[in-house]
């Protein structure tokens, strides 16, 4: 099938997904009103197979070590599928099953399976990385530029609790050391246990839910335009610190659901 967009509807909600820029999800509006930053590089991309920043683009794998290019030096960035084009599996009026097949500079073949199902309350991410080849580390994660305000209403407030934060160094990684978590503004790591639960209202206006079970989060506000609320299977760096290995037998798989309610 083409890549040209895909709209899903529910309700009075409607998401675009973009298969050819990089399986994003480029717009979410709820009674009209759009949740999501536009822009090319805006909306909602995944993060796939890594997120975040992985130091000097180098990462281990046994006794091999792969350089990735750095698209954000020293380090690089976010993963690669978000720079290429998206397949369509199939696509219904409320779901759409996108895939991409990882290419260089990524070095190990296999497969990532998103799934974008849209109920008119929530819309729920999910996310699949599989090899049929050699084993290979990797991570999986969202990272959606919502909104700081919607149609000129007051900024949105975000709520969570963590049970740690991740110290962040001079290279903006992680150092490893867990510290108590600091107010804002964050470009930062949380744990959640429990699973990732932040919520994000815009007073008088909407109330949306960003959930999963994984337990990292980033939490990034210092932009003016937008805040990003990013659920991911591991910290940034986590292809060196704690990598989650895809094989044959066993892929890496994550979801995340954003639901919403008016105030």
């Amino acid at each position: 099938m083409s890549q040209e967009d895909i709209t899903l509807t529910a309700g009075d909600a409607e998401v675009t997904l973009q298969p050819g820029n990089g399986g994003r999800v480029g717009g979410l509006r709820v009674g009209g009103v759009q949740l999501l930053r536009q822009g090319e590089r805006f909306g909602c991309f995944p993060m796939v197979p890594w997120c975040g920043r992985t130091r000097d683009g180098r990462f281990r794998d046994g006794a091999d070590v792969h350089q990735l290019p750095l698209n954000s030096p020293p380090h690089a960035i976010h993963g690669t599928a978000r720079d290429g084009a998206w397949t369509v599996a199939r696509s219904s009026a409320d779901e759409a099953v996108l895939t991409y097949d990882l290419v260089e500079p990524w070095p190990y073949t296999g497969r990532v399976t998103q799934i974008a199902a849209l109920t008119p309350g929530a819309l729920t991410l999910t996310m699949s990385v599989e090899t049929y080849d050699s084993s290979f580390p990797a991570q999986i994660g969202w990272h959606p530029w919502f909104n700081r305000t919607l149609d000129g209403g007051e900024p949105v407030r975000l709520d969570f609790t963590a049970a740690w934060q991740e110290e962040r160094g001079d290279d903006h990684l992680p150092t490893g050391n867990r510290v108590e978590p600091k107010p804002g503004p964050w470009d930062d790591c949380f744990g959640m246990p429990g699973g990732v639960d932040v919520t994000l209202t815009w007073p008088g206006q909407l109330e949306l839910k960003v959930a999963s079970r994984e337990e990292w989060v980033v939490v990034y506000d210092e932009q003016e335009a937008a805040v990003c609320v990013e659920p991911q299977t591991g910290p940034p760096n986590g292809l060196n610190t704690l990598p989650r290995l895809v094989t044959p037998l066993e892929p890496l798989e994550a979801s995340t659901t954003w639901s919403w309610r008016r105030l």
